[in-house]
């Protein structure tokens, strides 16, 4: 099957700096996204590193590693690494952190894994499902029935991640199949647009525009018309 790609990041309207990150492999191999914390330079800085790692890992060790949930889960883990010793290096960056989320074809198979809160979503006929399940203290509770929906979206602890890279007590890289058919599309995207569009509108955005780029800008235009509170990036995959 064909593959269509595209991949845009904006600062948003309230930030002066860019904390988040991309990666689009030129083959279509694999699709990287991330989203710093820690302060402008930190945060920069974090996921940066996250990004950078994890792509020259699945550039070197490609052919090398055949199973490729093991291949992702150790780019991931690289990343985490190089973040801790960056932090030791530069004590003024010891808070820093990111989140990610990949996307990867290898070996005949699609897979994914993230950590934090940035997200995975596949858009099938009408139908938007987030994938990915955000690492946070709010999801937990919505989880457990502790909070509703709207509660969690309008909950000050909503940002307050329970995982992200750049921490010794990463507990785990979960790696997933994605199962894509004929006509899907992928969505991959850090908060910032999250936060300031609703999947139903997120949904209706990739309908109108079947063209990844005009689907990307629109989203990202969505998110700043609506406050854009925080950097805005998106990738979108599309499978012919």
């Amino acid at each position: 099957m064909k593959r269509r790609f595209t991949g845009l990041t904006d600062t948003g309207i309230q930030r002066s700096v860019n904390q988040d990150d991309y990666h689009i492999d030129p083959e279509g191999r694999f699709f990287i996204v991330a989203d710093g914390m820690g302060g402008h330079a930190g945060g920069q800085e974090a996921s940066r590193i996250a990004t950078q790692v994890i792509q020259n890992y699945l550039e070197e060790h490609w052919d090398a590693i055949k199973e490729s949930q093991v291949l992702l889960e150790k780019a991931v883990i690289e990343a985490n690494k190089s973040i801790m010793t960056d932090q030791v290096e530069h004590p003024q960056r010891s808070d820093m952190g990111t989140t990610v989320v990949v996307l990867m074809f290898h070996q005949k198979g699609i897979w994914y894994t993230h950590v934090g809160d940035s997200r995975l979503y596949r858009l099938r006929d009408q139908t938007l499902e987030q994938m990915s399940e955000d690492q946070t203290w709010v999801a937990r509770a919505l989880k457990m029935g502790d909070l509703t929906e709207e509660e969690a979206r309008m909950h000050p602890w909503r940002h307050v991640l329970s995982q992200c890279l750049g921490r010794k007590d990463l507990y785990g890289v979960e790696v997933k199949s994605l199962d894509l058919q004929g006509g899907d599309r992928v969505l991959m995207c850090s908060d910032g647009l999250t936060e300031e569009v609703e999947n139903r509108a997120i949904r209706d955005l990739l309908l109108q525009h079947d063209n990844c780029e005009e689907a990307a800008e629109a989203l990202v235009e969505e998110a700043k018309k609506n406050g854009g509170s925080d950097n805005i990036t998106v990738t979108i995959i599309a499978q012919d």
